[in-house]
């Protein structure tokens, strides 16, 4: 994920102060150094670098800080939220007059990932605002551009409009309109043509179809791994069309970040929404105050909430905690909440939004194939032994089976029953936490008890090739 080095080295300079009663500005001089040297490794422009670490010297230098009762925290505040002001502030989304037709034009560059991105958007609006969009393709140069939309549009089930590549984009833009009214469309997204670099030919097209679609938001996507080229793209475009918000993909990927740090502060255009994916279904709204969160190792509980709310019946959730607090979890209900988990989105993407995990989480193997094994070995069990789990704990020839019968291996089932076992003891456990007893500032710590005790094994067994370790 996308600000991965960023946020280990900034959590690194944080700890420097974390845990003293009293600080110095010995102390404060040396974070920021670190806190410097991390952004600026993470492509982050070195004029946004430069007043942002200014702005929290003078606020973490404060005397009500530096002598108050726990300053570390108070520093600690004072970064996430000059973090949070770095990256927009307030959460900036486009709002839909749902009482006229809305058009919404992408703009790019080659490779940034528009055409996927018009789909997500088009989803997303679908899904979540219930609009009737229509996918417009503009990209006459790259015939693969207008079948990889079309091709989209039939996975989403959502129209897309095109001529193929024998016209001049302005004018598709404009029957395209007309298409949308006649069949009350009232979203149009618009896939205009993208070059490997900026030109003046493609700026003065975007121009000719801006004016004919005088569309209500023009939005730029622009791809995370640009680094700071970013910003001199997002200048561009923005002097030229007068960008409303921007779109900032591959944020899953292996990249440092530095454009989504800079974005705001340079061009004074905000991001509204991030992909985080290859998946139609990976496009979030970007929220500043929680992506600072997460930079942070805070991680993103609200986002987490929301991701439960979206894809969690919450009958089907109250069910299983009732099981699992009773001590009647099966295999069953293993499989339900396995079902739920994988509608959330990504394993590893769902830990980094829990409190503290993220850090436990670091060197753990967390494989998504994993979660489909598990499916199998419990599919390759019978109606009784899912519901009454004891009877494959008292049986080797019943484990042997299933490990045949899936295609796994013995250990495999073995540690499958040591995991669930374990889920029993920690829901159990969890029931006699104490609310009163969780430090806000670090809510794993109130938790600390409640870890199931590791089992011992003996050397040789219970290790068996592609075992779970989540």
């Amino acid at each position: 994920m996308a600000f991965d080095q960023l946020s280990d080295r900034i959590q690194m300079a944080l700890r420097r102060v974390s845990g003293k009663a009293r600080l110095t500005e010995k102390d404060i001089d040396e974070m920021m150094r670190e806190v410097r040297l991390s952004l600026l490794e993470a492509d982050v422009n070195f004029k946004v670098v430069k007043q942002f670490t200014k702005d929290i010297k003078e606020k973490a230098k404060d005397e009500k800080i530096l002598k108050g009762l726990n300053p570390s925290q108070q520093v600690v505040k004072v970064v996430r939220d000059e973090l949070t002001e770095l990256l927009g502030g307030e959460t900036s989304v486009f709002t839909l007059d749902k009482s006229k037709q809305t058009t919404i034009m992408l703009s790019g560059l080659q490779g940034s990932g528009k055409t996927t991105t018009a789909g997500k958007l088009a989803r997303y609006l679908s899904e979540k605002e219930s609009m009737n969009p229509l996918l417009v393709a503009l990209d006459v140069y790259r015939p693969a551009a207008v079948e990889q939309l079309k091709t989209i549009g039939e996975q989403l089930n959502i129209d897309v409009y095109d001529e193929g590549t024998r016209d001049k984009p302005e004018a598709i833009a404009k029957r395209a309109l007309e298409h949308a009214n006649v069949h009350q469309h009232d979203v149009v997204i618009v896939d205009t043509a993208g070059r490997l670099h900026i030109d003046e030919s493609m700026m003065d097209e975007l121009k000719q179809v801006k004016s004919v679609l005088n569309p209500d938001e023009i939005l730029l996507v622009l791809d995370a791994m640009t680094g700071q080229d970013a910003v001199s793209v997002a200048e561009h475009f923005h002097g030229s069309l007068g960008v409303s918000g921007s779109i900032i993909t591959k944020l899953d990927g292996d990249t440092r970040g530095g454009a989504a740090l800079s974005m705001r502060k340079v061009t004074n255009v905000p991001i509204k929404f991030m992909g985080l994916g290859e998946k139609l279904d990976a496009l979030e709204v970007f929220h500043p105050e929680r992506m600072a969160s997460r930079i942070l190792g805070m991680g993103d509980v609200q986002t987490l909430i929301d991701k439960v709310e979206e894809n969690v019946d919450e009958d089907d959730m109250m069910n299983l905690m009732e099981k699992m607090q009773s001590g009647k979890f099966n295999f069953n209900d293993y499989l339900k909440q396995l079902k739920m988990i994988k509608r959330m989105g990504s394993l590893g993407g769902i830990m980094k939004m829990i409190p503290g995990v993220n850090k436990m989480m670091k060197n753990a193997d967390v494989d998504e194939k994993k979660l489909v094994y598990i499916e199998t070995l419990i599919n390759g069990m019978t109606k009784e032994e899912r519901k009454n789990p004891d009877l494959i704990k008292k049986s080797g020839s019943r484990r042997r089976r299933i490990a045949r019968g899936s295609g796994r291996s013995v250990a495999e089932v073995n540690r499958l029953i040591q995991t669930m076992d374990q889920q029993k003891q920690a829901f159990k456990k969890m029931g006699d936490v104490d609310p009163n007893s969780i430090d806000p500032s670090n809510p794993m710590k109130g938790l600390g008890n409640m870890q199931p005790p590791a089992q011992k094994q003996k050397k040789g067994k219970g290790k068996g090739k592609g075992g779970f370790r989540f």
